[in-house]
């Protein structure tokens, strides 16, 4: 697989040089490839953690079922994303990955990392770091559904997935593709169908967002992460401490 159409390599060059040899073991993880449509669930919750998915196009999320019959999306996945990582330590998958529209997996079961964890330590250690900052993240995201209005939800929502898309296109501006309904969105930021309906309607009048199909234009970024005290976790990551190679 060539570096183009690798997501995964793109993405994990933003932080760190990979040479020949880290990149021909992450090209290891995206041998096999599976197509997936609109609305599949690929896993479930109590299935076996078996697998690992490298994500090479389309948009999924993780969710898991509240004991009221609702749904919690706990996790929106793009292009470039390692699917299962928190799932590795256990026996059974915790969440249910579901896909927001057509999709490419690259499937890969959790005994490959060990070629990378014996022979790259510093590829290793941009794995694990890459995992304790989505746990910092998710911090962020809690402190988001617990203190904040719809609207700054929903502006906390965009900020966070331009901030991590850019990871991956380094041409992007101010515009993103949002392939979610809006029972989707509201299923991830806990709020109904009805208040993200009004509330994107509010944004778009009050000049803080503009909407092509499915597409969204933030137009005042730092005006609304102002709003929402919103920090990039994703541009920039120590690696001070890596080992050398």
């Amino acid at each position: 697989m060539s570096d183009r159409s690798s997501c995964l390599v793109t993405k994990l060059s933003h932080y760190i040089a990979l040479d020949d040899d880290h990149k021909a073991q992450l090209a290891s993880l995206e041998k096999a490839e599976r197509d997936y449509g609109e609305g599949t669930e690929v896993y479930q919750n109590g299935d076996t953690a078996k697998d690992l998915y490298v994500v090479k196009t389309g948009w999924l999320f993780s969710y898991t079922d509240l004991p009221d019959g609702r749904r919690q999306i706990v996790k929106i996945h793009h292009p470039g994303d390692i699917i299962g990582f928190p799932d590795v330590a256990l026996k059974h998958m915790t969440t249910t990955l579901c896909t927001a529209e057509a999709v490419t997996l690259c499937p890969f079961p959790k005994s490959s990392l060990d070629v990378i964890l014996r022979e790259s330590p510093r590829l290793s250690a941009l794995l694990l770091s890459i995992g304790l900052r989505d746990q910092v993240v998710f911090i962020d995201l809690l402190r988001a559904m617990g203190r904040m209005k719809a609207q700054e939800r929903v502006a906390y929502m965009l900020l966070d997935l331009i901030a991590r898309l850019r990871i991956t296109n380094h041409k992007m501006t101010d515009t993103i593709r949002l392939p979610l309904t809006q029972s989707q969105i509201g299923d991830y930021l806990g709020l109904t169908n009805v208040y993200i309906s009004r509330t994107l309607i509010k944004m778009e009048e009050d000049g803080l967002i503009l909407r092509h199909g499915d597409r969204m234009q933030i137009l005042r970024e730092d005006e609304l992460s102002d709003m929402t005290d919103f920090r990039d976790r994703y541009a920039d990551m120590d690696t001070s401490w890596f080992p050398g190679h």
